[in-house]
């Protein structure tokens, strides 16, 4: 049996993973869904958090476990999974980017998302505040994140979103071959994704690329809006 960790993406927190981690368990897996510092029910300031808080929290999960872990980022947790993978090898068995960012050596998550002129994330629909940090407008959440999920769980998920802070965006990762680089990679594709649309996800995919590619026909949260197919993915992968 394997042990998957699950890392959410900007704004969001370990609860988006609720309809997804039970299906797991069931077939007899371990599955850790572990807020990264700033969110969900961590009170770490948010503006005190970067990627170095995010990847020292991915190592601690990992590295506290009895064999190696299937490391899954979402969205920009793609780029925390990325620098994690670097900084603690041996306690990543793979790696999994489900609509995600998939950064480069050199490479931060803006490399991406300025190029991706039909993202819904953008300065329009960001709330910048005083501290460095940003609010996502609640007017733009269904249609950027949750345009194909169900009404309860849009409501559930936008009660729970938090600031974010803007210091991860803009930090480049320090990859090499020789550690991160050797992990075997997956990517699952959201076909209607409208925060990181489906060009940039490829083009992403042909600078750095993976073992197998999986696609879902669906929006940017395929933990709310397809949890069965997302799950009978990652069951896949543990198989390979």
């Amino acid at each position: 049996m394997s042990i998957y960790v699950l890392i959410h993406g900007a704004w969001h927190g370990g609860w988006c993973w609720r309809k997804v981690a039970p299906i797991l368990e069931a077939a007899g897996h371990t599955v850790l869904t572990p807020d990264l510092p700033g969110h969900g029910d961590d009170k770490t300031p948010t503006a005190a958090v970067t990627l170095q808080s995010y990847t020292d929290r991915i190592c601690a999960v990992a590295g506290a476990q009895a064999e190696p872990v299937i490391l899954l980022g979402h969205s920009m947790g793609g780029v925390a999974i990325t620098q994690a993978a670097e900084n603690c090898p041996d306690k990543v068995e793979a790696l999994v980017y489900m609509c995600a960012f998939l950064p480069r050596n050199g490479d931060s998550l803006l490399t991406w998302a300025q190029q991706d002129a039909g993202s819904m994330v953008n300065r329009t629909t960001m709330e910048p505040r005083g501290d460095g940090t940003f609010d996502f407008s609640r007017e733009h959440c269904r249609e950027a994140f949750y345009a194909l999920c169900a009404d309860e769980d849009v409501a559930f998920a936008q009660s729970r979103l938090v600031a974010q802070s803007g210091a991860p965006f803009g930090a480049p990762v320090e990859t090499t071959p020789e550690r991160s680089g050797r992990i075997p990679r997956y990517y699952i594709e959201c076909a209607y994704d409208r925060a990181i649309t489906l060009p940039i996800q490829r083009e992403m995919q042909k600078h750095s690329p993976c073992r197998k590619t999986f696609v879902i026909d669906t929006d940017h949260s395929p933990f709310f809006s397809a949890p069965q197919e997302l799950a009978e993915i990652l069951l896949e992968i543990e198989g390979m």
